[in-house]
């Protein structure tokens, strides 16, 4: 009863937000889904990462071996993921960068945050930053075609965490002013973030539903799989196996379907991927929290 209880106060603020997004466009309300997204990623998430790594007390080698267990779990599910769609002889560009790469921002940071506290959201934090580098190189080259892999050098997630850590192995601290207004600024990223997911669910015309199901049930058999045995292998302590889990089977991402839509992928398929993905976590992740906290 208490570990159901403990999973419900975890879970509920998050799918409660999306929720609320949901509702919010369904009523005829307005919500500038691109700007807010821009705002949040641009500006919201940086201060988040930045601040939760300059006054983490996470052990620096602890960072190191999530760190390296986070490209060797992203390298396993790659692997498979790639095994699967040339298999099923799917289009690679339209399914294999969606079922490789998760929702680590919207639904992985406050997961960690909600579940762990500050020490869970220092250890998403460096996951989600990992994931991003990975998804703006190899994963846009996979949807694109080809790419800059200086692309990567443009995103302020990546300079956050890059700034976070350098501050962190120093021990350095801003000023307590400017500490605080980074820390306003970066709270006010996972609500917008979570609500924008429900906006972005609402507004999506999901496509072929029994392939996005089975497609979903799939990247989740080979996420969790890879992400366990990759923690354990690593002898990962308690809190940074359950982020690594969390994070990595973290459901499909909008910005998948973005990135699809803007380079002429299945934006539709990829939509279905989205939003049936989602759906599943609302079952699978209460499970994963109950064997992880």
């Amino acid at each position: 009863m208490n570990v159901a209880l403990t999973v419900l106060e975890i879970v509920a603020p998050i799918f409660l937000l999306g929720l609320v997004g949901f509702a919010w466009v369904r009523l005829g309300f307005e919500y500038r889904i691109e700007f807010i997204t821009r705002f949040a990623m641009k500006l919201g998430v940086p201060c988040l990462i930045f601040t939760a790594l300059m006054k983490t007390e996470i052990d620096p080698a602890a960072l190191r071996a999530l760190s390296l267990a986070t490209l060797v779990a992203y390298g396993i599910v790659a692997l498979a993921a790639t095994a699967l769609v040339a298999g099923l002889r799917l289009d690679m560009p339209t399914y294999l960068s969606p079922i490789i790469f998760g929702n680590t921002g919207n639904i992985g940071l406050p997961l960690a945050l909600f579940a762990f506290g500050a020490e869970g959201l220092g250890y998403a934090v460096v996951v989600l930053a990992i994931m991003a580098v990975m998804n703006f190189t190899v994963g846009l080259w996979i949807v694109a075609g080809g790419g800059n892999p200086l692309w990567v050098a443009k995103e302020p997630m990546v300079a956050a965490t890059l700034l976070g850590l350098l501050f962190l192995w120093q021990g350095w601290e801003t000023p307590a002013f400017l500490t605080n207004t980074l820390d306003l600024i970066g709270q006010t990223a996972i609500p917008l973030m979570l609500i924008t997911l429900g906006v972005a669910v609402a507004r999506l015309s999901p496509g072929r539903f029994g392939q996005s199901l089975w497609l979903s049930l799939a990247k989740a058999l080979i996420c969790l799989p890879a992400a366990w045995g990759t923690g354990v292998w690593f002898g990962l302590a308690p809190v940074p196996f359950a982020v690594l889990v969390l994070q990595v089977t973290t459901p499909v991402a909008v910005t998948s379907y973005l990135l699809a839509e803007k380079y002429d992928a299945d934006a539709d398929a990829v939509a279905g991927l989205v939003v049936v993905s989602t759906l599943l976590s609302v079952g699978l992740i209460p499970l994963i929290l109950a064997f992880v906290i």
